[in-house]
């Protein structure tokens, strides 16, 4: 038995090489579907869909998710719908919009972010893994608004 578990050397080195890798949506570009990654993801255009990530997500100035997010860290500087589940930490930059719940571990909040939703944090919280939430209906019940 390998000190991986039932894993072998080459499968551990598979998914390193996997986390270290990045992946870039650019300015100017529309994407409409889910994206899965194991590595790191910056979006910079604009997405439909949802994000889920092994590593860290980063969300340009100008970009714009519609969707969810789910990834074990997150700096966020554009604009979000959704849900956002980091099972670590999250940084929201002075220019990001955040319309939806947050879940995460720990959070970092730069004067000037807007957020608008709940947030629930704790290491309690984020023990799921990504296992995705349910989002609340357009018209349900209307958010709490932040801007700090």
């Amino acid at each position: 038995m390998s000190l991986f578990g039932n894993k072998t050397e080459k499968q551990v080195n598979e998914e390193v090489q996997m986390n270290n890798s990045t992946n870039n949506v650019a300015k100017g570009t529309t994407i409409k579907g889910d994206i899965e990654t194991f590595g790191n993801f910056r979006l910079d255009g604009n997405l439909i869909g949802n994000i889920q990530s092994k590593s860290r997500v980063v969300v340009g100035k100008e970009a714009k998710l519609e969707g969810n997010l789910y990834a074990q860290s997150a700096e966020i500087e554009g604009e979000i719908e959704g849900v956002l589940e980091i099972t670590e930490s999250l940084v929201l930059r002075s220019t990001a919009v955040i319309n939806g719940d947050i879940i995460t571990n720990k959070l970092t909040i730069d004067p000037g972010a807007q957020f608008n939703g709940k947030c629930r944090m704790g290491e309690s919280v984020t023990k799921n893994d990504h296992k995705p939430v349910k989002q609340v209906e357009k018209g349900g019940a209307k958010p709490t608004s932040a801007a700090v």
